[in-house]
């Protein structure tokens, strides 16, 4: 208020009168100056006084001279300043002074219109007409001339000023917008090089650079990218927009581009982003998806072929009770064996259809290599070298489960190929801080031709009647449950197989940490809160997701956020971490796995299963916690 107050005494200065009136043809503003020159009534001058009220009190009044048709006049009046154009003029009031009337428009709607008394400047002009009898007419008609064409330039340059001030901030805030979009906007022109980037095709594709204006695409985006999206973007030259996607090779990242034709400048709009989550999780819930139809599409048959088996087992049983001749006895048991052998290959059908669900949790990598080592170690021969490593010492968001035994797999199979001697050589990569590759390498033959085409089918196998063909077909299934994928292939002396998974890191938090707490039970509330203290760090707290979005913003110290996924309100904590993407945001729930819910927690960051100790919540959070 003080400041408005501010505002209209310095309006009330300026010895010319000044009104403002907005889209709405409302009065906003005006001075003193504008109430005394039009002498008009208080209620005309205070904001929100119509202008078509105002106009009809001045026509009133014989502002504008004798009126034919005064509704006529009022309507065309107020539709000129619905349509209100900058203009600059000069009109003799009816009582007998002169003003010269500018207006310009306002970039919000409305307009502002400055009075000027020029009453005193024109009659030097007739003076100096009337007197002056050694200028020619000719030279004072130009002398007029000009002063009013001055007094008119005057005000455009006024409002070109004043449209220049608009148009470079609204330059400066549409840049801003773009350079803070985590997304590559950018413009070709027709021979393929930049007019314009917004700076973030770094952070799109990683290894490229930021400013980019003036270069061709294909230096900018090296020879192996810009050969997957020249047909692309020749088509949009062509005046044919398309969406596609594409792996970067040097970042091994997923990109999305739209390519959309700037027919004025014969070039082309490109939007690029970063989908390499997106296309991870996907690929997870499409492989769930397709999991869950082998499931409805196997279970029916499994059921009945495990009766089948029964039967037959149940005869055989009796067969072999009965006294027959010796010949049979061999037949009898070959056919126990292979409904028994039937029956493990349902088991087995069972394990690779039944639910599973990708449940990653913060994982020491030295840690589970060497858990790892000493799981499969017993399972390898003397003669055969298994050597486990990686560089890799920061904790990672993996399920440490199904990893496991997918590792164990391949380990096993490893010592398979190899026979009595040779190597096993398994190895941990970070590819770009976007996948994590475990690679199991052996010295053994390698895979044949049909196996590269084949090794990952469901049933398909090189050992004869001692392997079922579900065990890297298992890996596969497990590979895409995370998003990832299983490579196959051949070295110079062996085989390789690579699991590639997305790589996600686990922060590691070592106490003196200010933590949010998100938890809706009180009791369970000062449960975890004294857990927290315990360990070193200082709580705020919340009830619901409102509640700590107010707190997470007002606080700019928060180092994370610990929070239930059912809390108070209609919110799940879920939403925290979308709403925090700046800030680490760890779930934890007491629902089941299979819970929906819990599913689509842990598919976005690490989830603690209640109830838990605080040892429990120390290796979570990735604290050292002592062995005794």
């Amino acid at each position: 208020m003080q400041t408005d107050a501010l505002i209209q005494a310095g309006l009330n200065l300026i010895g010319q009168a000044l009104s403002i009136y907005d889209s709405d043809l409302k009065l906003a503003a005006c001075n003193a100056r504008f109430a005394e020159m039009f002498d008009l009534p208080d209620r005309l001058t205070k904001p929100g006084a119509d202008f078509e009220d105002t106009i009809r009190h001045l026509a009133a009044r014989g502002e504008y001279g004798e009126i034919d048709d005064f509704d006529s006049f009022i309507r065309v009046r107020v539709e000129q300043a619905r349509a209100f154009q900058p203009h600059y003029m000069e009109r003799s009031r009816a009582n007998g002074r002169t003003i010269s009337v500018e207006g310009a428009p306002l970039p919000q709607g409305g307009w502002v219109t400055v009075y000027t008394d020029i009453t005193e400047v024109k009659s030097q002009e007739q003076l100096l007409r009337t007197r002056s009898e050694l200028l020619s007419e000719e030279v004072l008609a130009r002398s007029e001339e000009l002063a009013a064409t001055n007094r008119k330039l005057a005000a455009t340059v006024s409002a070109l000023e004043e449209a220049q001030r608009e148009l470079t901030e609204m330059e400066a805030r549409t840049r801003l917008t773009t350079e803070m979009m985590p997304a590559h906007i950018a413009h070709v022109d027709s021979a393929g090089r930049y007019t314009f980037s917004n700076r973030r095709l770094s952070n799109v594709m990683p290894g490229r650079p930021s400013q980019i204006v003036g270069l061709h695409i294909s230096d900018a985006l090296g020879a192996d990218a810009y050969a997957r999206v020249l047909p692309h973007l020749q088509m949009a030259l062509a005046g044919d927009p398309s969406t596609f996607e594409f792996t970067d090779g040097i970042s091994s990242r997923r990109i999305r581009v739209a390519f959309t034709p700037d027919e004025t400048e014969n070039g082309v709009y490109i939007l690029s982003m970063d989908v390499t989550e997106e296309t991870q999780a996907r690929a997870a819930l499409q492989q769930t998806r397709r999991r869950e139809m082998a499931a409805q599409l196997t279970s029916g048959l499994a059921h009945d072929f495990s009766n089948l088996l029964t039967i037959i087992l149940g005869m055989q049983s009796k067969l072999a009770r009965m006294d027959l001749p010796s010949d049979a006895d061999p037949l009898i048991t070959a056919t126990l064996q292979a409904a028994r052998r039937g029956g493990d290959l349902l088991n087995r059908i069972a394990d690779i259809t039944a639910h599973r669900a990708w449940r990653p949790e913060p994982l020491d990598m030295q840690i589970f290599l060497s858990d790892l080592h000493t799981l499969a170690a017993p399972s390898i021969p003397d003669g055969i070298a298994l050597d486990i490593a990686s560089p890799i010492n920061r904790r990672i968001l993996l399920d440490p489960g199904q990893l496991q035994d997918s590792l164990l797999n391949l380990i096993l199979n490893a010592r398979d190929a190899c026979g009595i001697t040779g190597r096993i050589q398994v190895s941990v990569t970070e590819i770009r801080d976007t996948w994590i590759d475990f690679t199991v390498e052996d010295t053994g033959p390698g895979f044949s031709e049909e196996a590269l085409k084949h090794a990952l089918d469901p049933f398909f196998t090189t050992k004869g009647d001692g392997g079922s063909g579900l065990g890297l077909s298992m890996v596969y299934d497990m590979a895409k449950l995370a998003g990832g994928q299983v490579r196959i292939g051949n070295m110079s002396s062996g085989a390789r197989v690579s699991l590639r998974l997305p790589l996600r890191y686990a922060a590691r938090h070592q106490g003196n940490e200010l933590v949010l707490l998100v938890e809706d039970s009180a009791d369970l509330r000062a449960t975890i809160r004294e857990m927290l203290t315990s360990l070193g760090h200082s709580v705020i707290e919340a009830t619901s997701v409102d509640e700590a979005l107010a707190l997470a913003q007002g606080v700019p110290d928060i180092a994370f956020v610990l929070s239930d996924i059912s809390l108070e309100g209609a919110g799940l904590g879920t939403e925290l971490v979308n709403s925090l993407p700046r800030k680490p945001v760890y779930l934890m729930t007491s629902l089941p796995a299979s819970d929906p819910r819990h599913q689509d927690a842990a598919s976005k960051t690490a989830v603690l299963p209640k109830p838990f100790s605080e040892s429990d919540l120390a290796t979570f959070l990735g604290h050292k916690v002592d062995a005794a």
